[in-house]
């Protein structure tokens, strides 16, 4: 309370003489959903950012995150189901681990199931009905948080339109894939309205030993938003609904198996299905007090259930079988009986809710943000185990054991967050940006000893709070030259399961780099630096810590990360054709900095999940009469499974490099339809891209699609 009524005064204090003073002028237009703007604006800002706009996001037609991610410096992906449902993306130094290192929002608001206990994002918004997507790293990225280390993932959703208009888009392809995204809305008067829904479906690529059943998933997501504008005001209301059902698992292959067939799924994981809904509200109000003065209040709550049925210690039998166990082999094909088989029902409910108010105003050269958010979310663990035996190739049920212990507990925390933000233009050249964000977390774990919740098993409890101060800074050294430079102080909260005495992840980050704009060409170096005094892992069955705890945190220790990002764009005139080309590059070296006898790790270790080398080209031939065909080929180096992968010559610790092209021809008909042909993956090209969970996992192989796109 004390917080939020200082944070009160600050923004009352500070927003007077904007209140005064009405010389100075701020664009009172925020889009308050997007936290960069557009393309060019991404080009522009003191510290590194990029967005995907609403132009390429429509010739694409992305489905899956992960290769829209793939095309953007400093990001890596770790793929896992070869859909995009459970994306795996690290930004910079923050690691790719089910997102749980990243800020991950959509229209402004976090996403994570619980952001502060329990950030690891097995919800992750549909990407079929994006807009555009926008990245920021550096300092800037103070201004969101809690996650401040490498970097902001915003996904923008499909806005209300001016007037009234709507489109369907329907594409078919291989696997028995659909995907429907509609939408249709409009403004008149005060009043505007949008109303959308994306139906998917699939059966999957791959196949379960003797089973007819598929592996693909059913997704259905469904967005209404209605918004008010005043003389002065606005008012924008947003619901949310979407519920999966997919036949995913932890099961992956042993090795030999992957070199034969890597679509194949053994039979033990047959009746593994995911069963998930999320629901989320929110509220904004706008609110332009002067001509620069505009204060937005933000009101959100989501709600995220999901039951993971799965094979719960698979990841032995793998192990196991790569190490030469022939009844652990036997075992996962099928041919051996075994008893005893635990399958959980990974059973979690989700709750996070919050207010944040933020003012903006301007101050003759200086641009401020002053804001508080007041933040709880919680996550209910309930996970009853199934035990099947597995009898002839076939799998029996023996019973049901409740959950007690570490299946049966409750997390949770409570934050507040402060952030001040400068935008200053100290000259006509030189634009600094400084920002300070104050977080406050405590956090709790009950763990219960019976089903009924009557007796605890134990507790734990965790009170940390962190100032992240940032100052970066552009510079224009002439019409085509800018310099750019930042540093600011990372911060990762620890989680529900932190102990008393944990410290939370914090690191200094620092950036500098070279843009050279002229025309349509655009270049920019950036390289960037983060020195971590604790690296933190969260635990959890899917990603388990180096220590082998899959739950609660580890501290790793004194780690760096070192990299490189160089991306470049053109424009090029072939002919009657225009071809625009984007280069995408980052060279990363994360590493241990300091032996530490205790865990075991020396320096040098190379850290996981972060490739060394990766690469992106996008060459587009566009005849300017509405026919555009694009080439998007991806490149990524291998990547360490666990700390240290670079000490041994273990090929089970490590993933495999590869390189994947996909085509798009799209053709506008008339000024209302369009048809496009998409192959991904053009080449066929599989390979070992994840060895977590559980095995030899593959991306996506060869599939082509057909889509139309309707617009009225």
């Amino acid at each position: 309370m004390k917080k939020t009524i200082l944070a009160s005064t600050i923004l009352t204090a500070l927003a007077a003489p904007a209140l005064a003073n009405n010389a100075a002028v701020v664009d009172t237009e925020i889009e308050q959903i997007k936290i960069i703007g557009n393309k060019a604006d991404s080009r522009q800002i003191a510290g590194s950012g990029a967005v995907v706009d609403e132009e390429q996001m429509r010739i694409e037609v992305p489905s899956d995150i992960n290769q829209l991610m793939k095309t953007i410096p400093g990001i890596y992906v770790r793929e896992e189901d070869g859909q995009g449902l459970r994306p795996n993306i690290g930004i910079r130094a923050a690691t790719a681990k089910r997102v749980e290192k990243v800020t991950l929002m959509e229209d402004g608001v976090m996403m994570a199931p619980a952001p502060y206990s329990n950030p690891a994002a097995y919800y992750f918004p549909t990407t079929f009905r994006m807009s555009s997507v926008e990245v920021l790293k550096g300092a800037p990225l103070l201004r969101h948080g809690p996650q401040t280390t490498g970097g902001v993932l915003n996904l923008v959703s499909t806005p209300i339109p001016e007037d009234f208009s709507g489109q369907v888009l329907t594409q078919f392809g291989e696997n028995s894939s659909r995907d429907i995204h509609a939408h249709v809305g409009g403004t008149e008067g005060q009043w505007g309205f949008l109303l959308e829904t994306v139906q998917r479906s699939s059966d999957g690529f791959k196949n379960i030993d003797r089973s007819s059943r598929d592996t693909g998933f059913d997704i259905e997501d469904y967005v209404a938003k209605l918004q008010w504008t005043g003389d002065r005001q606005s008012l924008l209301a947003k619901v949310q609904y979407s519920e999966e059902i997919s036949n995913e698992t932890y099961l992956g292959l042993t090795d030999a198996d992957f070199a034969q067939n890597e679509n194949r799924r053994y039979g033990l994981s047959e009746i593994d299905q995911m069963d998930n809904s999320h629901t989320g509200y929110s509220l904004n109000y706008a609110f332009d007090a002067t001509d620069n003065l505009t204060i937005n209040i933000l009101g959100y709550y989501n709600e995220f259930a999901r039951n993971w049925f799965k094979l719960d210690g698979g990841n032995a039998y793998i192990n196991n079988a790569n190490k030469g166990d022939a009844d652990a082999l036997a075992i996962l094909h099928g041919v051996q009986d075994e008893a005893g088989l635990n399958y959980k029902n990974n059973n979690r409910a989700y709750e996070s809710k919050g207010v944040e108010a933020n003012a903006q105003f301007a101050l003759g050269t200086h641009n401020l943000e002053v804001g508080v958010r007041d933040h709880t979310d919680e996550m209910d663990r309930f996970q009853p185990v199934e035990i099947y035996d597995q009898v002839n190739g076939s799998l029996v049920f023996q019973g049901e054991v409740m959950p007690s212990g570490g299946n049966n507990r409750l997390e949770g925390a409570d934050a507040t967050s402060l952030w001040i933000t400068d935008q200053w233009q100290a000259t006509e050249d030189l634009n600094v940006h400084f920002a300070l964000r104050y977080e406050d977390v405590e956090s709790f774990r009950n763990q219960f000893a019976n089903a009924s919740r009557t007796e605890l098993d134990g507790t734990r409890s965790n009170d940390s709070d962190e100032w992240l101060p940032g100052v970066s800074f552009t510079y224009d050294v002439n019409d085509n030259w800018q310099v750019l430079a930042g540093a600011h102080k990372g911060f990762s909260p620890l989680g529900g399961g932190a102990k008393n005495f944990q410290e939370p992840e914090t690191s200094n980050n620092y950036e500098a780099g070279l843009r050279f704009n002229q025309g349509s060409f655009f270049a920019e170096a950036i390289g960037f630096y983060s020195d971590f005094s604790n690296k933190t892992q969260q635990c959890s069955i899917s990603t388990p810590c180096d220590n082998g705890a899959e739950s609660g945190s580890f501290v790793l220790g004194e780690s760096t990360v070192t990299g490189l990002e160089l991306q470049a764009s053109n424009t090029f005139e072939v002919g009657q054709f225009l071809m625009p080309v984007d280069f995408a590059y980052t060279y990363t070296k994360g590493e241990i900095s300091e032996d530490n006898a205790v865990k075991g790790f020396i320096d040098g270790d190379e850290l996981s999940d972060i490739p060394q080398n990766i690469f992106s080209v996008r060459v587009a031939l566009d005849n300017n009469n509405g026919w555009v065909n694009y080439v998007v080929a991806k490149y990524a180096d291998e990547m360490c499974v666990d700390i240290g992968c670079n000490r041994d010559n273990n090929r089970f610790n490590k993933t495999e490099s590869l390189f994947v092209t996909d085509f798009v021809s799209r053709y506008e008909v008339d000024s209302n339809m369009a048809v496009y042909f998409k192959v991904e993956n053009l080449f066929d090209q599989q390979k070992i891209v994840a060895r977590l969970p559980h095995g030899a996992r593959p991306n996506k192989p060869q599939t082509a699609s057909l889509g139309v796109e309707y617009s009225f």
